[in-house]
């Protein structure tokens, strides 16, 4: 078996398992930790990891399709694998130059450790690329204290990727990142997590508390890990689990107007509809793979993203995100009342909610503006040719 089809296999038994908790993750919201258990099992935490390190050394793209196809059958365990896999991604690209975050990198490939991050905070309005909490250093020691509204599996992670002031006395946009192993991060639970949808990722809200080395600070300022990394990782990785969710929309929608016709139903009404659904996934599709062939071409070393890319990073994720929920929609119309009861081999309840978390993570309104204003001072391109 090829390493391709060593990587489906482990691929499809992992989905199973998180298809077959899906249902019960949503209504307990309780963390999936059978899924959890599955990836390190199959040894999927690491992909992006390079060879030096014990890892694979994956694409973006292949971490993508796991993504994917984890969010068809459980859409929390999609986005925890995907936050997971963008922690991954920032340590890679911008803790290869330092002992201490090479370690790291070696732990996580051995014991495949979940690592999530804590980007958000009280007072900054949603903005990541501030922060309130300050770094404060001496001796070689360093500690922060940071109020998180939203902690996505923070109480599960083995190391927490957080954002602060550089210094007490730093500009609010002058950020560094520190890589908090749990040994020396204490959380304070503040809030729990009874949501809309996305109901497994236990986003709950904590006080953070960081006590370590000065070594745990990644060297590069967070501004060129989130431009370079963060950001556009994030946007491709979220969009294929957004598209994920709405595929599986579709394969149940499809699955429903067979089934009537089988018992001879007249289907034309409703099948316009599926042919709408599968036509904006395509075109979801295609936009993203090319977007993943881009990025794979220059990371991990992103220093060279040609002008534009953050424009069309932030248009992919608002467009996919929007897009997305009219999927769902058109296989809702599809499935009827199948669809609203929750039960059914054809609920879509599910689906959508999640779905709705899709506009407000890093929130469409705010990153429409700021691409408004990048569009006026960069010619984008347009045309086929």
């Amino acid at each position: 078996m090829n390493v391709s089809n060593l990587l489906d296999s482990a691929v499809a038994a992992v989905s199973t398992v998180a298809a077959e908790n899906a249902d019960n993750v949503d209504r307990a919201s309780h963390f999936p930790q059978a899924t959890l258990r599955a990836l390190q099992q199959h040894r999927l935490m690491h992909l992006l990891a390079p060879a030096s390190f014990g890892g694979p050394g994956r694409s973006l793209t292949e971490v993508a399709s796991v993504c994917h196809a984890l969010a068809q059958a459980c859409g929390s365990s999609g986005m925890i694998y995907a936050m997971h896999q963008i922690q991954v991604a920032c340590i890679v690209a911008h803790g290869r130059e330092s002992a201490w975050h090479q370690a790291l990198l070696r732990r996580l490939c051995e014991e495949q450790w979940l690592l999530g991050s804590v980007t958000s905070e009280v007072g900054t309005g949603g903005n990541i690329l501030a922060s309130v909490c300050a770094l404060e250093c001496d001796d070689g020691r360093a500690r922060l204290n940071k109020d998180a509204p939203t902690v996505s599996y923070g109480a599960e992670a083995d190391a927490l990727l957080i954002t602060t002031r550089r210094t007490p006395d730093a500009a609010a946009n002058d950020q560094v990142m520190v890589v908090a192993t749990r040994d020396c991060c204490e959380l304070e639970r503040v809030s729990g997590w009874d949501a809309l949808g996305m109901r497994g990722t236990h986003s709950e809200a904590f006080k953070v508390r960081f006590a370590g080395s000065a070594e745990h600070v990644l060297p590069t300022p967070f501004a060129d890990i989130a431009g370079q990394t963060m950001l556009p990782v994030s946007h491709l990785l979220w969009t294929s689990v957004w598209l994920g969710i709405a595929t599986d929309a579709v394969h149940r929608a499809r699955a429903y107007l067979r089934q009537q016709v089988r018992a001879r139903a007249n289907v034309s009404m409703m099948a316009h509809r599926l042919a709408r659904g599968v036509g904006l996934l395509q075109l979801m599709q295609a936009r993203l793979s090319q977007a993943l062939r881009d990025y794979d071409a220059v990371f991990p070393s992103a220093q060279s993203l040609p002008l534009g890319f953050t424009a069309d990073m932030n248009n992919l994720k608002t467009t996919i995100s929007e897009n997305c929920l009219q999927v769902v929609q058109h296989a809702f119309m599809v499935c009827g009342i199948n669809a609203y009861k929750n039960g059914t081999e054809f609920s879509l309840g599910r689906h959508l909610r999640d779905l709705m978390s899709a506009p407000l993570m890093i929130n469409n309104d705010r990153m429409l503006e700021s691409t408004g204003n990048l569009l006026l001072l960069q010619k984008p391109m347009l045309g086929v040719f």
